[in-house]
């Protein structure tokens, strides 16, 4: 049963995080209630203290709490919620929870549930996309229902390479690009598990791939009232194995005839699905062509570029379409001012293969409001498990042009830091300062592929004024003399000595292995040392979680965090952590870790493939681990005998965690030393 179309006064968000707080603030200025729902890890979570009221799903893990259609109904019952909006991910696109929904005599902010099942899958949006006219990229039958079968072997007529691609989902997950032969039958099992554990859906598609083409989508709305209207289109080929990383609006590199040839298609297939509510087409653009890839039946995270460029808010639209009411517009009234960038803050690193991360973030600090729009959930002291996706945060930035634009969401970065949490802030800062990002040259493979992608994924040199900073700061702490800023470690020690000038006070650091000495001036604040100096430091401004220092006449804006181990400065969003050798107790032993294959990421045991006794050679596949629905395989780091597999599948494993011990060859440690 399709959810109908009526006026409600009460909607529950069956999400979490930075969307489930983005539709509540909507939804609030609309003057309706809001119920949220949560995990036991999300009880005291920012959006479950912004709605009205909140109501208990279950368990943290999604299949028992965000994924449970029963446990959402249940909220929506026992709060008197009268609509559900879905945000996205979780059970957005799933075409059973819209028609229980609608079997609840609820209303569902979205598309109908035939619509959802149509679109929802990638090889039946095709046949829509054909009837309706739209272009799409060769695929290879690989079977005689068109699903990708692992047991039979490739039909070359598209020739390589090819994706494979979840036909049950989208975000990345379940996707692999093969170049050749040999590799498509691991590619296909590995991404057939993947789509299995993400959308309880392990049907494939396999299609030509496009390299170094630009992705553009197109911001549908229809109403139930037959009007159907598109917000223009934005670009969001900055991506990293599929899942993207910056999108824009409007696209920099089309033509006026692309345009108009996207924008039309996607009016089109929306009117020959009988679309209903916010959604948006997606396309590949190469060489002049276009190719329709998916349509994700759901908001989509990146919709604030298109808002900040329309003006229009695309959840209240969405609320006012779910409550029966006709759009209040036609197409011409739909324009187009000025550029906007979103950049998504992930938690994770991006300068160790972009691993999912967790922890608990001990200062978050955002840009100014009237710097960049924000939407996020991660405050000082949230903690993120890897439970969840590492999305935690948007930043978005506008300007009348694409480069005031950019350059106006390169200064939000600076301003933003996260200590205690590694997230991508600074790698996404080193991006959109990039001289190619900078003339829009990017590509969808260019983060993967592309010569200058891999090098912006490379860790850059630390700032030569880091260490003289933080030397500055540990001084300050060391002296523990204060004057104007009372109870602060950023007080002027006056270091006064009976005779002759003031002492200076030694630091030392060190960083990436190496140690410096530091030689502070606790009058003048004049740094020297082994690495390089001198510099004059002195203080400008000290806030709750933000200091501004004048380093040789240049103000300098950062975020310092400083224990009895290492201190941390943040500049242009990236955090240098620096350690305090004398604060550490000896180190191990060499060589003591290499026989050691440890977990790179918190996350679950997928597989154990070894046990005690095994012989191994360098590469081989030990096992598998998943965190936020990425795997990742854990191999022999030398030829060698398994001592030990210290987990089983399903174990949760902390990093750093000792999974697997190989005892190498005789003679293979030895080799391998510089």
């Amino acid at each position: 049963m399709t959810a109908t179309a009526h006026p409600f006064d009460t909607l529950l968000v069956a999400n979490r995080g930075e969307i489930a707080r983005r539709v509540i603030r909507s939804a609030r200025e609309a003057g309706l209630a809001t119920v949220a729902v949560y995990s036991d890890d999300d009880r005291e979570a920012l959006h479950v203290r912004e709605a009205d009221s909140a109501v208990r799903l279950g368990p943290a893990p999604a299949a028992q709490s965000y994924l449970s259609i029963e446990a959402v109904l249940h909220a929506a019952r026992v709060s008197g919620a009268e609509a559900i909006h879905p945000g996205y991910g979780f059970l957005s696109e799933r075409a059973d929870f819209a028609a229980a929904v609608g079997e609840a005599g609820l209303v569902f902010v979205g598309p109908p549930a035939e619509v959802v099942a149509v679109m929802g899958r990638k090889d039946h949006a095709r046949a829509v996309a054909e009837r309706a006219g739209v272009p799409v990229v060769p695929r290879s039958e690989l079977a005689a229902d068109g699903v990708a079968d692992p047991r039979q072997p490739a039909d070359n007529a598209v020739g390589f390479p090819v994706i494979v691609k979840a036909a049950a989902g989208g975000g990345g997950k379940g996707m692999r690009i093969v170049r050749a032969e040999p590799e498509l039958r691991a590619a296909l099992e590995s991404a057939r598990r993947e789509a299995a554990a993400a959308f309880g859906d392990d049907t494939l598609l396999i299609e030509r791939y496009l390299e170094n083409g630009r992705h553009v989508e197109v911001q549908v709305l229809a109403d139930c009232h037959g009007s159907v209207v598109h917000l223009f289109e934005r670009d969001c080929s900055v991506q990293r194995r599929h899942q993207k990383v910056i999108e824009e609006a409007p696209a920099p590199t089309i033509s006026e005839a692309v345009r108009r040839q996207l924008t039309s298609a996607a009016v089109a297939l929306a009117r020959e699905v009988g679309y209903r509510n916010a959604g948006t087409v997606e396309f590949l653009v190469a060489n002049g062509e276009v190719f329709f890839l998916e349509m994700n039946t759901r908001l989509q995270v990146e919709h604030p570029v298109t808002e900040l460029v329309t003006g229009l808010d695309l959840v209240r639209l969405q609320l006012l379409v779910a409550a029966g009411d006709p759009l209040p517009f036609g197409q011409d009234d739909v324009l187009v001012t000025g550029h906007a960038i979103e950049a998504r803050v992930y938690a994770e690193d991006p300068y160790s293969g972009f691993l999912p991360q967790a922890g608990r973030a001990t200062i978050v600090r955002w840009p100014r409001p009237e710097r960049a729009r924000v939407d996020g959930a991660l405050e000082s002291g949230s903690k993120v498990t890897t439970a969840y996706d590492p999305l935690v945060a948007k930043i978005i930035a506008g300007g009348p042009t694409r480069e005031a634009a950019r350059r106006n969401l390169v200064a939000a970065l600076d301003e933003t830091a996260v200590v205690g949490l590694t997230t991508n802030v600074g790698f996404l800062r080193s991006l959109l300062a990039s001289s190619a990002y900078q003339r829009a040259e990017i590509h969808t493979s260019w983060l993967d592929a592309d010569p200058a992608g891999a090098r912006a994924c490379e860790m850059p040199e630390i700032p030569r004024v880091c260490e003289p900073i933080a030397a500055w700061v540990l001084a300050r702490v060391t002296a523990r003399v204060e004057t104007a800023a009372r109870h602060s470690p950023f007080g002027t020690a006056d270091g006064w000595r009976l005779a002759g000038p003031a002492a200076r006070i030694p630091v030392e650091l060190r960083y990436a292995g190496t140690t410096s000495s530091w030689q502070v001036d606790p009058v003048t604040g004049e740094v020297r040392g082994s690495g390089g100096g001198p510099l004059r430091i002195g203080l400008v401004e000290r806030g709750e979680d933000r200091v501004r220092l004048d380093v040789d006449g240049v103000v300098v804006e950062t975020t310092i965090v400083v224990d009895a181990h290492q201190v941390t400065v943040t500049l242009q969003g990236q955090p240098w952590v620096l350690e305090r050798p004398d604060a550490f107790a000896p180190s191990k032993s060499p060589g003591t870790a290499s026989r050691d294959v440890v977990a790179p990421m918190p996350g679950t045991v997928l597989s154990i493939d070894v046990v005690p006794g095994d012989r191994v050679a360098t590469g081989q596949v030990l096992g598998v681990l998943e965190a936020m629905k990425m795997e990742l395989a854990l191999k022999a780091p030398h030829n060698g005998t398994v001592e030990r597999a210290g987990a089983v599948p399903g174990d949760q494993l902390a990093l750093g965690d000792v999974v697997f011990t190989v005892e190498p060859d005789e003679g293979t440690l030895e080799q391998a030393a510089p």
